[in-house]
């Protein structure tokens, strides 16, 4: 990345988050609201999770995030019809004042996160502005691209992240003293979150977090299709108009640093002794007759000292690592830096689903991104696949790739804990 012309980005722009109106359920239509939250939409896993959300509540927000019929045409007209529906009977309504969201998590273990969510000015990735840490999946951005043309609507936030100094600046005054107000709402999640969501409608706060932001640059923890989805759309309206925005949580990781997960891999129809057998004499294979947490703790024993993977899906785990340093220096690309070159995602990527066991990362009948460990083991097992279990890179990391300008392979981080989807959303005609 060009310093100079970051620099000027930087001073010329930065981060412009702005107020809206958000879309919030009315208490009193809902069962209740944990029942019509849900995860974002590719941490949900199809079908059966779609069936327990739908389940729990008539108003789920799996209904739009991921709407079930047979064609897509089909799926993003379901969506939009909901949506009309809901709002033509006060299910979802429009708060009165554009305001900025205070967003608090609490986890069962303690951990706390708090961020403010509003629509920031989105931007190409040379401004040096909003930076993306991932490749993309053209088929995925254009599936949410036509479900967001349908609803007109940001349905749920990206998550990105921000480092402030540590102190409390302006936007964490501001945070901090919102939350020691009455919230707007407040509920628990089955998975044990705690979720309360304020309003910032005060022009001078607002000014005052408007004002802080403007001085930083924001990392895509969480949304990179969403994300490039916006950036397509954006494109194909006049500017101005409000597809110059997208719904975001802003989180100052400095101050509430995020959890970062690995995301996994399923690979369908490759039984896990096929896996296994082209790999002799190009990595160190040991078998693990272990439970899950011990099998882990041994793959992040192993990452420690180069790339390590987990296999899975035969009743045992199967530890590969030591590759072959021939064989990485064939299949691995040469014209990135080597923090990249090095990166499990991407020996995973080039080395093994290329040139190893021919899978293609973007074909969803050969492969799946799956987010909970445990359920890509059942999965596999349950299937006869095979189990790509990895080990999370560090954030710091994740975030000087990324202010290189350089993407790492997609799906290759979960950074967490994610914003509930369903408590508060963005009508683009508001």
């Amino acid at each position: 990345m060009n310093t100079a012309g970051h620099s000027e980005a930087m001073a010329r722009r930065g981060l412009e988050l702005t107020p809206f109106r958000g879309l919030r359920y009315d208490p009193d239509r809902v069962g209740s609201l944990a029942a019509v939250t849900s995860p974002p939409y590719d941490v949900v896993v199809r079908p059966d999770g779609v069936v327990h959300l739908q389940s729990a509540d008539p108003y789920n927000i799996v209904r739009l995030i991921l709407p079930q019929a047979i064609t897509s045409t089909a799926r993003n007209e379901q969506a939009a019809d909901t949506l009309r529906r809901w709002l033509a009977e006060g299910v979802l309504t429009a708060d009165p004042d554009p305001g900025l969201y205070v967003y608090e998590q609490r986890a069962t273990d303690g951990m706390l996160q708090r961020g403010v969510i509003g629509t920031l000015r989105l931007s190409d990735p040379s401004e040096g502005v909003v930076l993306p840490h991932e490749d993309v999946m053209p088929h995925v951005v254009a599936d949410r691209a036509a479900l967001m043309r349908a609803t007109s609507a940001n349905l749920e936030p990206l998550l990105l992240t921000y480092r402030g100094n540590g102190s409390p600046a302006d936007t964490t005054a501001v945070v901090e003293r919102t939350a020691e107000q009455e919230p707007l709402l407040a509920t628990t999640t089955e998975d044990g979150y705690r979720h309360r969501l304020w309003a910032i409608t005060d022009p001078a706060d607002v000014a005052a977090i408007q004002n802080d932001l403007a001085g930083h640059q924001a990392l895509i923890a969480d949304g990179h299709h969403r994300w490039a989805t916006s950036l397509r759309l954006r494109a194909e309206h006049p500017s101005p108009s409000p597809w110059d925005y997208g719904l975001v949580l802003l989180v100052d990781t400095a101050r509430y640093p995020l959890r970062v997960r690995a995301i996994h891999r399923l690979l369908h129809g490759l039984p896990v002794a096929d896996a296994l057998a082209p790999l002799e004499g190009l990595f160190r294979i040991r078998r693990l007759d272990v439970p899950l947490a011990e099998a882990l703790d041994t793959l992040a024993d192993a990452a420690c000292a180069g790339n390590a993977f987990l296999l899975a899906g035969d009743g045992a785990f199967h530890l590969i690592d030591r590759p072959d340093q021939d064989l990485l220096a064939r299949t691995v690309p040469t014209d990135h830096p080597a923090a990249w070159r090095t990166l499990d995602a991407t020996v995973l990527h080039a080395t093994l689903l290329d040139h190893v066991w021919h899978v293609p990362e973007d074909d969803p009948t050969r492969i799946a991104y799956i987010h909970d460990t445990a359920a890509t083991v059942r999965k596999a097992e349950r299937d006869g696949g095979t189990a790509v279990l990895m080990h999370p890179v560090r954030e710091e990391v994740v975030r000087d790739l990324a202010r290189q300008g350089v993407t790492m392979p997609r799906k290759s981080t979960s950074f967490g804990p994610k914003p509930a989807s369903g408590l508060v959303l963005r009508a683009l005609e508001l």
